[in-house]
């Protein structure tokens, strides 16, 4: 009985490490100002996160496989805090670089960890929505997380940000010390087991239509802050604002993109909300010098179609390989954060070398790509099924 509220423990603590991801976006300029270095550079901050997200996690979590996993969950919390202690303390852009190193792999690995010690102490029936409820915690903090991160910068200095994390992390070590019980680890997978599954085509097609996606969602959304202040002209009160009706919008896009799985079916939900994507990147970047009152329905609707796509990709993904349904979402996780990396090396080398209006455009015809590989796979399970 007492379980539910262990569950929702895990969910705040995963709107904590998501709070430490996501917020870097929603204050690109002011780090880029305070370290003297170019937006363009300061988004790099966001490339070196998803790479050693991408490709720390699963070598870490295959590596501590049978270790205890209240006592990894701690580790990873551990060095999640010394991410934050790194980044207060930095002194110049590099060390802020290793800093986000260091969160990457602390929040990926006690994601994973906290994802399986969900399922684990959820009632028989439940390991569903327990796993819901922890990322809905990671997904609040696009929510809530970046425009009070923007806030609180404006007002402040943004290293408060890192502060209050880092000393909410210590809470969350002797929090989940005292409630989350002893769990043995799992059968390690080795790492080459776990990428023969790249070797099936449709799976390695389908898992490219999340890494096009993400792509050209991240080659804008990193550079969102710049790019509503200086190119739409909103006032600062204005972006906070706007990003968190953005973030009202994710939550309500991956709900309906669920929804819509079961509903309309998969191909007619995905391919759909990418070409949505799409079209309103396209609108975004020529309509960006209108109006507020245009930008900000736009901004939620981008961001409602952006997010309708992760539920149906898992579902999609779970549905190919059932029996490995945790590996397949392992390597998604880290295929969408090579994805991240992409765009936002993308996204800089377009604010460097064409203008900061741009990054819509490029970031619509990334989106757009996926749809290649989407209608690939689709077509591929229809002849699959003609011939079973």
């Amino acid at each position: 009985m007492g379980n539910p509220w262990k569950i929702y423990i895990l969910a705040i603590v995963s709107f904590l490490v998501g709070t430490s991801e996501f917020v870097i976006a929603g204050i690109l300029d002011r780090i880029a100002s305070d370290t003297g270095v170019t937006l363009a550079a300061a988004g790099q901050l966001i490339t070196v996160y998803s790479l050693a997200y991408a490709i720390g996690t699963p070598i870490l979590i295959a590596i501590t496989a049978k270790m205890d996993r209240r006592k990894l969950m701690l580790a990873a919390l551990t060095l999640f805090f010394i991410g934050n202690l790194v980044t207060i303390l930095t002194t110049g852009f590099s060390m802020l670089l290793g800093a986000r190193i260091i969160l990457a792999v602390g929040t990926g690995v006690f994601m994973v960890v906290a994802l399986t010690v969900a399922a684990n102490i959820a009632q028989q029936g439940k390991q569903g929505s327990a796993i819901a409820t922890v990322l809905l915690g990671f997904n609040l903090a696009l929510i809530l997380g970046v425009p009070l991160g923007r806030v609180i910068a404006g007002s402040y200095d943004w290293k408060i940000i890192f502060t209050g994390i880092g000393i909410l992390s210590l809470i969350a070590m002797f929090v989940l010390g005292l409630t989350i019980p002893k769990s043995k680890g799992e059968t390690p997978v080795p790492i080459r087991e776990q990428l023969s599954l790249l070797k099936t085509p449709r799976i390695s097609i389908a898992l490219s239509i999340g890494f096009f996606w993400i792509l050209g969602y991240t080659i804008i959304y990193t550079y969102i802050s710049p790019f509503l202040l200086n190119i739409t002209g909103m006032s600062d009160r204005m972006v906070s604002i706007g990003l968190f009706a953005f973030g009202i919008a994710s939550l309500l896009g991956s709900q309906v993109g669920g929804y819509g799985a079961d509903k309309w079916g998969i191909p007619r939900t995905l391919i759909g909300g990418l070409l949505f994507h799409s079209g309103i990147l396209l609108l975004m970047t020529g309509l960006a010098q209108t109006s507020v009152f245009i930008m900000l329905p736009l901004l939620m609707l981008w961001s409602f179609f952006a997010w309708s796509t992760g539920p149906v990709q898992q579902v999609y993904l779970i549905g190919m390989a059932p029996k490995a349904s945790g590996i397949v979402l392992s390597l998604n996780t880290s295929i969408i954060q090579l994805g991240m990396a992409g765009g936002a090396i993308i996204g800089g080398m377009v604010v460097e070398n064409i203008s900061l209006q741009s990054v819509g455009l490029f970031g619509a015809i990334g989106v757009a790509l996926g749809i290649i590989p989407a209608v690939l796979s689709f077509s591929m399970k229809s002849k699959s099924n003609i011939g079973g």
